[in-house]
């Protein structure tokens, strides 16, 4: 009798008590998240009688924080608690949420009105951003990264699936007053940061603000890997919102679609972000971080074109089966390319360099969702409010297909990173930016 000298596979290690509460406090988050996404450009198109140009405008304000507050948001919560800056955030956006409701019942809801909620909530995203990507690595292992953001992201696109839906039938039943749901969540998010223990050392370093600011994009810049994640990420981000402020329009005004069934078809669609999120730690297992992020990018915009089948084909299966689609890819592109640049930056600058990266990648953003409604607008006139969504969106993807192509070289710079472990794999923060070679190592993330 010989004795199994098989090595015993080891059960992968846990991500602790910490990210339980935080993963259990961002998933009733997000679900809530959706209901608010869902319901105000419902309500404004079905309540206000908003314009397109009106749509694009709140949607604007959703992002408007990002080039105000980004920069100096990075540099206050390196100096703050992040536990209790994610609490104040979560506690800020609830009262902007309750507002909306609470404003209804008044009558003096407006399109403006709207505009400064969502601007507020935004603002306190801002805040909230910076200290969640710092919150994950200072929580969890470096073996499990992955596995965290897998996660986390799942978590996302559970409230995908359920939250339209969800936010539909609340809508429904409660009108206006279905956003006090998002209000509670944010509250349920709050507690769970209350029961965590403090992560991640304050960070005063000598210099002016603006010093530190400038050095947050100048680590980004300077880092090969990071400067094709800012390329990639503002191409795609030129684009993406376009196509995400208009469908509503689409779908309600141009193919007359109903509020439940769209709800329907979102939550439908958003199975296929979750099978994403699922699958997306294989497929870079097998073709490599980087070349699975290339191709996720070019893939997730292409297939939003599918969106033009319609009204040829019923509106509903649709917008389902596109969306699941374009969730599948951007899951699969989010999964990778936090675990990509978070493999680039020390603890020590986290917060400025996601904050720098932060307010150049997604300060496109608001003006990308205003010439989105704009540009429904002006064609509606000439081709019909049906043919100026369709156009518009057509436009919108066909530019965030080009992010494809500061990604192609992803893969082959990540390879030569992992080979030169000793050297090129140090964090792009620890090497003063004159002596990092013009092209060297790789980069990518846009979302």
């Amino acid at each position: 009798m010989t004795a199994d000298t098989t090595p015993a596979k080891r059960a992968p290690a846990p991500l602790g008590r910490s990210f339980s509460l935080f993963w259990a406090g961002q998933t009733v988050s997000l679900v809530g998240d959706k209901v608010t996404v869902f319901v105000v450009p419902t309500l404004m198109i079905f309540v206000l009688h908003a314009s397109a140009l009106q749509v694009g405008v709140v949607a604007m304000a959703q992002y408007l924080g990002i080039p105000l507050l980004g920069p100096v948001a990075g540099v206050l919560v390196d100096r703050w608690d992040k536990r209790r800056t994610m609490l104040v955030c979560d506690l800020v956006r609830l009262a902007a949420v309750a507002a909306i409701p609470l404003a209804h019942a008044l009558g003096a809801l407006s399109t403006p009105l709207l505009f400064g909620c969502v601007a507020v909530i935004s603002g306190a995203t801002i805040f909230f951003n910076v200290g969640y990507l710092v919150a994950v690595p200072a929580v969890v292992p470096e073996d499990g990264m992955v596995r965290a953001y897998s996660r986390l992201e799942g978590s996302g696109s559970v409230a995908e699936v359920a939250g339209p839906s969800v936010a539909a039938a609340l809508y429904s039943a409660l009108g206006v007053a279905a956003l006090l749901v998002d209000a509670a969540s944010y509250l349920v998010s709050a507690a769970c940061f209350r029961r965590m223990r403090p992560w991640g050392e304050r960070t005063v370093e000598e210099g002016s603000i603006r010093e530190r600011l400038t050095r947050g994009f100048r680590l980004n810049w300077a880092d090969p890997v990071l400067r094709r994640v800012v390329l990639a990420a503002v191409v795609l981000n030129c684009g993406g919102p376009v196509y995400v402020t208009v469908l509503p329009v689409l779908a309600y005004r141009g193919l007359g679609v109903q509020v439940g069934v769209f709800g329907a078809a979102m939550s439908v669609a958003a199975l296929g972000a979750l099978l994403g999120a699922v699958v997306a730690p294989r497929l870079s297992r097998r073709f490599g971080l980087g070349r699975t992020m290339a191709w996720s990018l070019l893939l997730h915009c292409l297939v939003g074109l599918g969106v033009l089948a319609a009204p040829a084909l019923p509106p509903g299966p649709v917008i389902a089966v596109t969306m699941g689609c374009y969730g599948f890819f951007m899951s699969c592109i989010n999964v990778c390319s936090a675990p990509v640049r978070q493999s680039r930056m020390s603890a020590r600058n986290q917060g400025v360099m996601h904050a720098a990266f932060r307010t150049v990648t997604w300060g496109v953003i608001p003006l990308a969702a205003l010439v989105g409604g704009l540009a429904v607008s002006l064609l509606t006139g000439p081709l019909g409010v049906l043919d100026a969504a369709r156009l518009t969106m057509a436009a919108g993807t066909l530019l965030a297909a080009c992010s494809f192509v500061p990604a192609l070289g992803l893969q082959p710079l990540l390879d030569t990173a992992e080979r030169t472990k000793g050297t090129a794999a140090v964090p792009a923060e620890a090497v003063p930016a004159e002596a990092v070679p013009a092209e060297a190592v790789p980069a990518e993330e846009p979302t």
